[in-house]
């Protein structure tokens, strides 16, 4: 298992109570997993769905979180959708 940073960006940072932190997994689909174990209530978990993810600064699009690789290293970063004007 990797050692890989979430970090969180607006309404997913106020959700999750932290800017960031270190998960061990081995593929995205794991680390958002022990993301969602660290952060039980319902509102962490409609932002995490309705965000937008980048890994290693690459966006994940519609890939399949099970087959995106996370290494030593990854930083994994959770965009809510932003309200602009």
């Amino acid at each position: 298992m990797a050692k890989c940073t979430i970090r969180y960006w607006a309404s997913a940072k106020e959700a999750a109570g932290t800017a960031e932190e270190t998960v061990e997994a081995d593929t995205l689909a794991a680390a958002l997993e022990a993301a969602c174990l660290l952060h039980t209530d319902d509102r962490f978990q409609r932002v995490l769905g309705a965000s937008s993810l980048l890994v290693d600064e690459r966006p994940v699009g519609r890939r399949a979180h099970g087959e995106v690789v996370v290494t030593d290293g990854t930083v994994i970063e959770v965009l809510p959708p932003f309200a602009g004007g």
